[in-house]
């Protein structure tokens, strides 16, 4: 990866600078590299002389230099040029060789690429949708699936070993009063097909009722959605198998409840939440918050180094209580990392479509599916930030053209796969490509490259900050590259070496889209 190359050399450069004692020696931080907004400022830039110089008290020019200096004298074939540029930046070109070898590092790496080991050793628990098993999942479900479902898919690329799960909450007070009523036709009850025919079936029982909504609705559309789980785990188990209890004796033990108002208070404000909580109410019946810190204690008894939840916007106010709780058992707060998804509007024709699960006025996510198709409907939901509010274009959504940002991607990859087909490429070793890469040295030929090697970037950009809408923003920036390229520069013609090179720059452009689109879980067709 070559922007953690230019962190090692500007660290490497620091430490050198230090034994030669031209800087003090003192602790410094990593260095933080960036790609900057404009091309005129090179390919990377660090503001490392910056934050050195605010520690040392010394002229962040100065220190710039030193660096460069030490850079340049250590790995000069890299870069086609090094600059310092006030206040204090140092900017990095890459050489086109550089660029040239990467193409050949793609073609031999193929599906790897990309693939990093930053997560070696770690185990990530991702708990994602878990939806109330009341009813089928609606658009407001889709969001915080497909997205952690994405980010189980980055995390593994990052070489993290992830468990997908689903966490079924079959106690609540709406399977056993809002889903109960549902059956018996009541006044306060769910709405809709599916609860007609749980009715037809006479299944009255709302614990039988649950099964067969889970088991029957919500796992069929899970698969259609491409989702597997390693684990549906179900909330009355934390009861039957005693866990409930046993979190609530460690807690008794380390003097961490009382008793108020006849109910049982966790003393969760010592932690860091801002008021203390309810485990067990009035009427003896446990409280979900009771479920959450048993399940929690679970998975972290599991093994888990890191527990990642996506919740929807309704749960903000469940961050600090999980992290007390995390605490109140001695396990760090750093390792629960809870990620809140934002609403969804849905718009047509220019207007927002209503939704009401209880007056059985909803979109499920089955009707989207069809209506738009999978691939479509997952990479809609990825394509900004889940923090913030979602407007879901239906209208474009349906566009079976490259006005369509699936389309326009899915297109790229299709029409290289009929390049490819037409020159005749089936299976070819790297080396038939290695002595005429050299020839590749159009502005938009070394542009698609510098936008192939950015793939690793955004694993660990991912990896790090789990905003996984990068993804898709990148998967657009790959295609206009691509586009741009094609339309520019004839890939098959008279000079067959420059054909030969050009075929090597698709080929690895090919793995990329494929490597990308994996990650969304987004097919890749060969033709349209």
């Amino acid at each position: 990866m070559i922007r953690q190359e230019i962190i090692n050399l500007i660290e490497n450069s620091v430490h050198g600078l230090q034994r030669n004692k031209k800087i003090p020696e003192v602790k410094l931080p990593w260095p933080k590299v960036e790609s900057p907004e404009r091309e005129n400022l090179g390919d990377y830039s660090s503001n490392i002389a910056l934050v050195i110089s605010s520690i040392l008290g010394k002229n962040p020019m100065e220190i710039a230099g030193l660096i460069k200096s030490e850079i340049c004298a250590e790995k000069q074939e890299l870069f086609e040029g090094v600059k310092t540029v006030e206040p204090g930046f140092i900017n990095f070109s890459l050489s086109k060789d550089c660029l040239r070898n990467c193409i050949i590092e793609i073609l031999r790496e193929k599906d790897k690429f990309g693939c990093l080991s930053i997560g070696k050793g770690k185990k990530v628990n991702v708990e994602f949708i878990s939806a109330n098993p009341t009813g089928p999942l609606h658009i407001g479900n889709c969001r915080g699936g497909f997205c952690g479902d994405v980010l189980a898919n980055a995390l593994k690329k990052a070489g993290y070993e992830v468990f997908r799960e689903y966490y079924v909450n079959d106690r609540g007070t709406q399977v056993k009063k809002i889903l109960k009523l549902s059956l018996e036709g009541k006044e306060g009850g769910y709405k809709g097909a599916y609860i007609d025919d749980l009715r037809k079936r006479g299944i009255k029982n709302p614990e039988i009722a649950v099964k067969v909504i889970f088991e029957e609705i919500i796992k069929p559309t899970l698969e259609r959605m491409k989702i597997k789980f390693d684990r549906y785990f179900f909330e009355s188990d934390l009861y039957k198998n005693k866990e409930t209890e046993k979190a609530l004796e460690i807690l008794k033990k380390k003097n961490l409840v009382y008793e108020k108002d006849k109910a049982l208070w966790f003393r969760s404000s010592e932690f860091g939440d801002e008021k203390d909580r309810v485990l067990i109410k009035t009427d003896g019946q446990g409280t979900y918050f009771l479920s959450d810190i048993a399940y929690l204690k679970n998975k972290f008894e599991r093994g888990f180094d890191y527990l990642i939840f996506f919740w929807g916007a309704e749960h903000h106010g469940y961050i600090k209580r999980v992290k007390a709780a995390a605490k109140a058992f001695g396990y760090s707060e750093e390792k629960v990392i809870p990620l809140i998804v934002q609403l969804v509007k849905l718009t047509e024709k220019g207007k927002e479509v209503k939704m009401s699960k209880r007056a059985g006025q909803y979109i499920t996510v089955d009707e989207l599916i069809k209506e738009v198709g999978i691939d479509v409907a997952r990479f809609f939901f990825l394509e900004r930030s889940y923090d913030k509010h979602l407007v879901f274009n239906l209208d474009l959504a349906k566009e079976q053209s490259q006005k369509n940002p699936v389309y326009y991607i899915q297109y790229a990859y299709a029409r290289i796969s009929s390049v490819l087909r037409n020159a005749g490429m089936k299976k070819t070793k790297t080396d038939y490509f290695e002595k005429d890469i050299h020839l590749l040295k159009e502005k938009d030929e070394i542009s698609l490259i510098k936008k192939l090697i950015k793939l690793p970037e955004i694993v660990e950009d991912v990896a790090g900050d789990y905003q996984v809408h990068r993804i898709a923003h990148y998967a657009l920036e790959l295609a206009d590259s691509f586009h741009r390229f094609y339309q520019k520069h004839r890939i098959l013609n008279s000079d067959k070496k420059l054909t030969r090179a050009r075929l090597a720059l698709i080929l690895a452009t090919k793995i990329v889209f494929k490597n990308t689109l994996d990650i969304m879980g987004i097919s890749a067709p060969e033709k349209m």
